[in-house]
């Protein structure tokens, strides 16, 4: 009977000491390991389950305001020649071109005709909440054609020497399908369309990468437009601009040489000690040539405008002559500054004037 009861004091500390190594905690009777009674059985304490308040039920019906179906059009238009840090500022406001969209309607201007849009942004002082600040405020052109107006990009300002015309790929532009919401799903209307808009294809997070003169071009953007059947004011223009690499500072000038009589052009700027005695001469021969490159650029300007009249047929002579532009401002709403005492028919130097400013 004592060996029996020692194996079983032996077996019990094993049992102890195996329960004690585990992670779960010993349990409440282990400190009498010889009682022959089982532990009493501990039992949980049965789980309530939260009830959830169902929401108040709403008297009123959930309204959401449904979006136009050409809403987002002035957006997708790019804004052409705007500064890339100024593009947030454009959308600052919510701005309503509900008179663009009704044109698209039934007995609208633009109606069931053939149209391409390009955005650009005029900086002008307006009252905005009782104080007068400059806004940049959006505009779209629309150009009713049979075909697209031009596929090229002027690209001019003050501080480039000489103004450049170059393809729109080349700046990442085309003219692309716009589909108004309702038919986005519809592929068979993408062949349909007739309203065409200016698109940029340039990442705004990639410019970091762009060389300074190759984002300051974007900067420097019109669209382009040649009007064959007219002649060109610049083809006519008799003034020529200057920009002479004088010492001690450059001199910029315009030069007319039907109006201006070159010895007292150069007289007077020596006068005004823009450029030395010294350099005279030197001034007065690169007025000479240019001169000269301007009076050959104007007549390859006219021949070439001659020959393309001869080679042109005369559905696209009628449609040149039945070319019409539209400039549309945004309506004034209580959220916008109102642009109505700012709004102005002149598009570009190559468009000219709208036929009607909206």
């Amino acid at each position: 009977m004592r060996k029996a009861r020692a194996g079983s004091k032996r077996k019990v500390k094993e049992i102890v000491a195996e329960s004690s190594s585990t992670s779960d905690p010993p349990p409440a009777a282990a400190a009498d390991v010889t009682s022959t009674e089982d532990p009493p059985k501990v039992e949980k304490a049965p789980t309530r389950r939260k009830r959830v308040k169902a929401p108040p039920a709403s008297d009123q019906p959930e309204f959401f305001e449904e979006k136009r179906n050409m809403e987002d059009l002035w957006q997708a238009v790019f804004p052409v020649g705007t500064e890339w840090d100024q593009l947030d500022s454009v959308y600052q406001f919510k701005w309503n071109f509900s008179n663009l969209e009704d044109a698209f309607e039934e007995g609208g201007l633009l109606h069931e005709k053939k149209v391409y849009l390009f955005g650009c942004t005029e900086p002008q002082l307006v009252p905005v909440k009782g104080e007068n600040k400059v806004i940049c405020i959006p505009v779209v052109v629309a150009i009713v054609s049979p075909f697209p107006p031009s596929d090229k990009i002027g690209i001019n300002s003050v501080q480039r020497e000489a103004e450049e015309i170059i393809p729109m790929k080349q700046m990442k532009m085309d003219w692309v399908p716009y589909i108004p919401l309702a038919y986005r799903d519809n592929q068979v209307e993408r062949l349909k369309s007739q309203i065409f808009i200016l698109s940029c294809t340039q990442r705004r997070a990639a410019l970091r990468h762009l060389k300074i003169d190759r984002l300051k071009k974007y900067e420097y953007c019109l669209p382009y437009f040649y009007q064959p059947l007219k002649e060109d004011e610049f083809e006519s223009s008799t003034v020529v601009d200057i920009l002479f690499p004088a010492e001690p500072t450059p001199v910029l000038c315009e030069f007319d040489w039907e109006l201006d009589t070159l010895e007292e052009f150069v007289d007077e700027k020596v006068t005004d000690e823009e450029i030395l005695e010294s350099q005279k001469e030197d001034f007065k021969n690169f007025i000479k040539e240019k001169v000269r490159e301007a009076r050959k650029a104007n007549r390859e300007a006219k021949e070439a405008r001659k020959k393309a009249i001869e080679e042109m047929s005369e559905e696209t002579k009628a449609a040149y002559d039945n070319m019409q532009f539209y400039k549309f401002y945004p309506v004034q709403t209580p959220d916008t500054p109102d642009v109505t005492q700012v709004k102005s028919p002149f598009i570009n130097r190559y468009y000219g004037k709208a036929s009607m400013v909206l």
